[in-house]
């Protein structure tokens, strides 16, 4: 057993895992859907079922669906769950990892983009964690039984992050995060023109009603969990900006969501919808310029710039910092270039 106090949440429990997903057939008749899945899922029970769907975690065609919603042929069913399925098993794998500081402690990693943090649907191998478990023994558990992770970021973020090698330091660095001491700073490239030079977002962070594989933001409590981004701007760019934003609390996606609800997605944030190129742009010349901009950069602009958090023995503060990584640096680079020679109003 772990030493992570029951108070203390690690801020890894809104992901969903799919542990079920069904392809209804041609012949299939009208069956209400917590039937169906009784008959379809070994030792379901029509309790757990009725909670699974008023918690919108069964999904019929990628929409939430109550469970006298009755199954049609070809419907394509999803169960998801806030846990791994049972069958999931941690294999440690050689795979490198880019370590910048490490004590007896803890490390810091600097997570290159396209690597998921931890195994989940779709993603059984190849994570950090299945490194971290290669590379190192006895990692504790954090309260979710993930070696070593204090806290996550996306898979298609980059940056820092901080893996206990204790019990001591996963509950003493577990404490910082839930307790908004630590300190993170991001680098965001989103679309449009930010008009504040820095503001803050606040808000409750909970699953959108529809899309439960996205963040929404609510101001009614009981829909999610207070989340607060603090932003700034680093660069203008004509139809993008650059900015730092600086977290208060670190929920799944909350950047991501938070700049969306403001009405400035994540540059090719493609779950968000960052991937469409800004409206009242129609030029062919411009469609192709952000077009190449994709390519380059290949997922959401974001990056974990900066990390800093009280060591659990010296108790010194620590902060670690990298540069934005190339893709990253070359689209703004691209922009930048771009903004000095167009300006809104000359293509609007």
């Amino acid at each position: 057993m772990n030493n992570i106090p029951p108070t203390v949440e690690l801020e890894t429990d809104d992901e969903l895992f799919e542990h079920h997903r069904f392809d209804v057939p041609k012949g299939q008749s009208m069956l209400r859907i917590d039937k169906y899945l009784m008959q379809v899922v070994e030792n379901a029970t029509r309790n757990k079922i009725q909670q699974a769907a008023t918690a919108g975690n069964i999904l019929v065609n990628e929409q939430p669906v109550k469970s006298n919603y009755k199954v049609k042929p070809f419907d394509v069913i999803r169960v998801l769950m806030p846990h791994p399925p049972f069958e999931y098993l941690l294999e440690p794998e050689n795979i490198p990892i880019n370590v910048i500081y490490e004590d007896d402690q803890l490390l810091v990693v600097n997570k290159e983009a396209g690597m998921v943090v931890h195994p989940g649907h779709g993603n059984y191998s190849g994570t950090l964690v299945n490194a971290l478990a290669y590379h190192f023994e006895n990692l504790p558990m954090n309260s979710s039984e993930r070696p070593g992770l204090v806290h996550r970021i996306d898979k298609n973020t980059s940056g820092l992050l901080v893996i206990a090698k204790t019990d001591l330091a996963m509950a003493y660095l577990t404490k910082q995060f839930a307790a908004k001491t630590s300190e993170r700073e991001y680098i965001a490239l989103v679309w449009g023109n930010v008009e504040e030079e820095e503001g803050t977002v606040r808000g409750y962070i909970g699953r959108h009603v529809k899309d439960r594989m996205q963040m929404a933001i609510f101001e009614d409590e009981s829909m999610g969990k207070p989340a607060v981004t603090h932003y700034k701007v680093i660069e203008r760019l004509g139809y993008v900006t650059l900015i730092s934003c600086k977290l208060e609390t670190g929920r799944t996606h909350q950047i991501r969501a938070h700049m969306k609800h403001i009405g400035h997605t994540l540059f090719n944030d493609e779950r968000y919808g960052g991937h469409n190129i800004l409206k009242g742009t129609t030029f062919t010349k411009y469609k192709q310029f952000v077009d190449n901009c994709f390519k380059v950069l290949p997922r959401q602009a974001l990056h974990a710039k900066t990390l800093g958090f009280e060591h659990p023995i010296t108790k010194e503060f620590l902060r670690f910092d990298t540069e934005i990584p190339q893709d990253m640096a070359e689209c703004v680079e691209k922009w930048r270039t771009y903004s000095k020679s167009h300006t809104l109003e000359e293509e609007e």
